[in-house]
């Protein structure tokens, strides 16, 4: 991925600082916690390799030290049957078998330094990882967090709007109860008005009749 290059980078990280340069913090963080992971594959597999190396190692040199003790049994059964030559020969091979376990041995030494150090790297490394995951989880709360008052403020948003509604919904039903109240005067003045006529057109038609029955009377 390019963000370490050496075992070393990630030991000697400042999380903090790269997640402040990142553009994306929290993609970033994910990437850093993936390289880490197999990074600790590698190392464990690093160790399990080394280990298995060591019991390999120690049965060498089991085997050699048994050797050791063979061959220092024969050389003192040859010489109580007085055959120095044989008791020589077998101190020589004796001799070998030690040359060979001393230098296991340091193998050993060595290989028990390198398992050390991979441990104390494996922890670190172990460290280092549940540091980022748990400014992963920070993250995850923080927006955990945003979405909240996000929810909470279109809830605020929506509770303002219905409010909102509600007056211009009894400004309505007042407006529409002065107009109600205007189409009733405005009805009732028409009524009047009406009848007012009818009532002269009433006056004028009985007028009309009284001067027909005056002239009948008359003429008659």
């Amino acid at each position: 991925m390019g963000m370490f290059s050496r075992f070393t980078d990630i030991i000697n990280a400042n999380l903090n600082n790269m997640l402040d340069k990142a553009e994306d913090p929290e993609k970033m963080v994910k990437l850093i916690i993936q390289e880490m992971e197999e990074t600790l594959v590698e190392v464990r597999s690093t160790a399990a390799k080394n280990i298995a190396e060591k019991k390999t190692l120690m049965r060498k040199i089991a085997s050699l030290e048994a050797s050791i003790n063979n061959w220092q049994e024969k050389a003192a059964l040859a010489i109580s049957k007085g055959r120095d030559d044989l008791a020589k020969s077998a101190l020589h091979e004796k001799q070998k078998s030690s040359v060979q376990v001393i230098a296991l041995q340091d193998d050993l030494t060595q290989l028990d330094l390198f398992l050390s150090a991979v441990q104390e790297d494996g922890q670190r490394l172990q460290e280092k990882l549940q540091e980022a995951k748990r400014k992963q989880d920070a993250f995850v709360l923080r927006q955990e967090s945003v979405e909240v008052r996000l929810k909470v403020r279109e809830r605020a948003i929506v509770y303002n709007i219905d409010e909102a509604i509600n007056k211009f919904e009894r400004y309505q039903q007042k407006i529409d109860r002065v107009e109600a109240e205007l189409e009733s005067y405005d009805f009732t003045e028409n009524k009047d008005l009406a009848s007012q006529f009818r009532d002269l057109e009433t006056d004028e038609s009985i007028e009309q009749e009284l001067a027909n029955l005056k002239k009948q009377v008359v003429n008659g």
